[in-house]
């Protein structure tokens, strides 16, 4: 029997979590989607006020070819190479889905309405090309709600101060650890700083870090499971949770310092904690798990459909659920440590993989798309 109290929650989980200040944004693109009017549906009806996108979401859109064969036979007869091709494909859906969402950014003073496209994952270790991409996209895009995403890798830092320095707004990706993450925070802080020195504008600059949460979970299960003892199951399920909690914590702090209060004072927005990766792994996790236990003022949360349905239909939304947490979230990853398993090495491995997945991605999309525009008698080389 469902309490008066869970029927609150539920009613409206969407705008409820919405109401608590979270930015519900869907991390998932493709040309149908908008074209058939459900990207603007959901902006409608599911509170839905910003678009993520990575190299894997474009690899099942565009890989499939359903609603690019047009623009395919256009890019096959003017003989442009798979690089550009992927490009002005990516772009374009992009740039639609920022049109989709300009009433949003334009409501919200910048705040959302946001659509991301990610650099190369090819450059996630040069910080030169990765600047030099950047700011590519954001010509190519043209939109003032795009957000380039760039890695939290290390060669990825000073990429995002230069980036942010230019004035061109920034989504953070593949952030796992706390430390990294606040290298990832002192970047932005050093970029509005070169920005102030240009004359810049800084209310019109806006950042997300993306903190990945259901990996965490993943792979530190995985390692307690294979202990087996009554304690390392009991943590199951914990470390993610407890991991993007004290990435809140430090935000809070960060962002109500000296250095902060400087750049506050000039008008500059702060950058947001966007939890990334919510949809979970574990069919015995219940499916809003990173949704009704990461609410708190200021964040977002990107959802791929399925999380954002789920949560719509039996989201448990009661408030903030991450700033009365942090003791139990530092006892839960010390529990994990004294265990034998190392937060460094797991966050580091995450990161890893998180590239290579990206890259594998990216050279399947090219891969399909060079496939593409060869069937059509075009020379993709």
């Amino acid at each position: 029997m469902i309490t008066v109290t869970e029927a609150t929650a539920t009613a409206g989980a969407l705008k409820r979590l919405s109401d608590e200040g979270v930015s519900i944004w869907l991390d998932d693109l493709s040309r149908g989607r908008i074209e058939s009017g459900n990207l603007a549906e959901l902006v409608e009806t599911k509170h839905v006020v910003g678009v993520t996108t990575n190299p894997s979401i474009f690899q099942a859109a565009i890989g499939s070819g359903k609603g690019y064969e047009e623009q395919l036979t256009d890019l096959a007869t003017r003989g442009v190479t798979v690089d550009e091709a992927v490009r002005m494909m990516t772009t374009a859906d992009v740039r639609a889905a920022a049109d989709v969402l300009r009433p949003v950014y334009d409501t919200t003073g910048g705040r959302d309405g946001r659509v991301s496209i990610e650099v190369d994952p090819r450059l996630a270790h040069d910080t030169r090309a990765t600047i030099a991409e950047a700011r590519q996209l954001a010509w190519l895009v043209d939109r003032p709600n795009v957000m380039i995403k760039i890695p939290a890798t290390t060669a990825g830092l000073p990429a995002i101060t230069e980036v942010i320095g230019l004035g061109i707004s920034v989504n953070v990706t593949l952030i796992f650890s706390l430390e990294r993450y606040r290298e990832v925070m002192d970047a932005y802080l050093a970029g509005l700083e070169k920005a102030a020195k240009k004359g810049l504008d800084l209310s019109t600059i806006h950042s997300v870090a993306s903190f990945f949460v259901s990996r965490v979970d993943s792979e530190i299960d995985k390692r307690l499971t294979v202990l087996g003892t009554d304690a390392a199951l009991a943590l199951k399920g914990r470390a993610a949770l407890a991991n993007a909690r004290l990435a809140y914590a430090a935000y809070e702090e960060v962002f109500s310092g000296q250095r902060w209060n400087s750049l506050g004072g000039a008008r500059a927005n702060k950058q947001r904690p966007l939890w990334a990766s919510t949809g979970v792994k574990d069919p015995a996790y219940k499916d809003t798990l990173y949704v009704d236990d990461l609410v708190a003022p200021g964040t977002v949360n990107t959802m791929p459909e399925a999380t954002l349905n789920a949560t719509a239909d039996h989201g448990r939304i009661t408030g903030d659920t991450v700033t009365g947490g942090y003791a139990q979230a530092r006892a839960d990853l010390a529990a994990v440590e004294a265990l034998g398993i190392s937060y460094d090495e797991v966050v580091q491995q995450l990161e890893d993989e998180g590239v290579a997945k990206f890259e594998v991605a990216w050279q399947d999309l090219l891969d399909a798309v060079t496939k593409s525009l060869n069937s059509k008698g075009v020379d993709a080389e």
